[in-house]
């Protein structure tokens, strides 16, 4: 009898560790398996060498999909001055919003997602820092990218090479589109890439992520670190660096899901 209560009390107490530990584990579960906030509005910002009509594919699928769009045209001055454009965007905004972004971007939404409007990041082929992480020193630990032999820094400000930006920034975009974004670069501040930002908002707001495959900008194992690192939903492309131009089908997708109106 004696074992036989032995055997009974041990049962109790494993289950009652267990579902201890049920309860504990399931706030974080729910967190990644919850259906998304519904949006209304998307708000893009875009990276290094570009200004705001690298979304022009996006923008139309998603306005046809009735969503209320505005593209950041992010300064590149300063992270600063990128942040504060991005929050003036925010401010205009009239409910929940899905915060997007293209390659340096990353590292404005990752400061500027905490907006209590922002419902969800999106990062395609993006940085996405850890607050006040040395990402220069993270990239180091990854694969050196052959877009880095077409920089060019003048008075400041770096821009991309003809051939640099159309062989490994474009690469994968029809010749006569990735022209016309070559003419539209914008300058970008050389010290624009080692700034640092206070927060991360994806650790505390849902995220979503684009690899590109095909990356020659940032290396496509670094974007999968980032990706794991946030327990972001992922996707990966066949693509470039400028999934955004090259993809906008699957990027529109992807955004579309994180406003909650995924198929």
């Amino acid at each position: 009898m004696k074992n036989a209560f032995a055997v009974f009390s041990s049962l109790v107490a494993v289950a009652a560790v267990s579902m201890l530990s049920s309860m504990l584990i399931a706030p974080k579960a729910s967190a990644q398996t919850a259906k998304p906030a519904v949006a209304r509005n998307v708000v893009l910002v875009h990276g290094a060498w570009a200004d705001g009509s690298s979304w022009a594919e996006v923008i139309s699928r998603l306005q046809a999909a009735g969503l209320h769009v505005t593209a950041v045209q992010n300064p590149l001055t300063s992270l600063a001055d990128s942040v504060a454009a991005t929050r003036r965007a925010l401010a205009l905004q009239d409910g929940p919003t899905v915060l997007v972004a293209h390659s340096w971007g990353g590292t404005v939404i990752s400061e500027t997602g905490m907006d209590p409007k922002v419902t969800g990041l999106v990062y395609v082929a993006a940085r996405a820092p850890d607050a006040g992480e040395d990402f220069v020193a993270l990239s180091a630990k990854f694969p050196a990218m052959p877009l880095r032999a077409g920089l060019q820094e003048r008075d400041g400000f770096t821009n991309l090479s003809e051939e640099a930006f159309l062989k490994y920034f474009a690469n994968g975009v029809a010749q006569e589109k990735a022209r016309v974004l070559y003419a539209v670069q914008e300058p970008t501040a050389a010290s624009l890439f080692g700034g640092r930002t206070t927060v991360a908002a994806w650790r505390s707001k849902p995220s979503w992520y684009a690899v590109s495959k095909l990356d020659q900008t940032i290396s496509p194992d670094l974007e999968r670190f980032l990706a794991a690192r946030m327990k972001a939903t992922t996707v990966e492309l066949e693509a470039g660096h400028l999934s955004l131009v090259s993809h906008p089908q699957q990027i529109t997708d992807l955004i579309l899901s994180a406003a909650g109106r995924g198929k």
